[in-house]
């Protein structure tokens, strides 16, 4: 699987991290953040990812800023992206499956690296369900589109 990672500033070096760890379980990366520490705007690589997922250059994403949540809003503005916070791993399983989350977000500093590293296996790891689900993705694509 293709998986799109973007961040900001806060999170370098846990996108380093979460990169090696995406690899050893045998994804490739493809890399939308900033590789540097100094202040820049988390909606810029919120954005990239959001339109690369979207574009089908990536099958999924992940997306860290400090808490996840600005990063998060961001994708969320383009249309197709289902961005969810996960900052723990049953949530991170309940988006795929129920959600089809097609990005999930983390804080960097809220979330340890070995939690980081467990909610981005529990993402991966989930398939979506469909069914009930499915009706509810599609109530959702429904006011995309009234409100685009």
């Amino acid at each position: 699987m293709k998986i799109a990672i973007g961040n900001d500033h806060a999170a370098t070096e846990l996108k380093y991290v979460i990169m090696e760890y995406v690899k050893e379980l045998g994804h490739e990366v493809i890399n939308f953040g900033t590789d540097h520490t100094r202040s820049c705007h988390y909606p810029e690589f919120g954005e990239r990812v959001g339109r690369a997922v979207v574009a089908g250059e990536a099958d999924c994403g992940i997306l860290i800023c400090g808490t996840g949540v600005g990063i998060s809003i961001a994708a969320n503005k383009i249309k197709g992206v289902r961005a969810a916070v996960c900052s723990d791993c049953t949530t991170a399983r309940l988006v795929r499956e129920h959600n089809d989350a097609n990005i999930i977000a983390f804080g960097a500093r809220i979330v340890g690296t070995e939690l980081a590293k467990d909610i981005v296996k529990a993402y991966l790891d989930a398939e979506f369900l469909g069914g009930r689900h499915q009706t509810r993705i599609d109530m959702i694509s429904e006011l995309e589109e009234k409100n685009a």
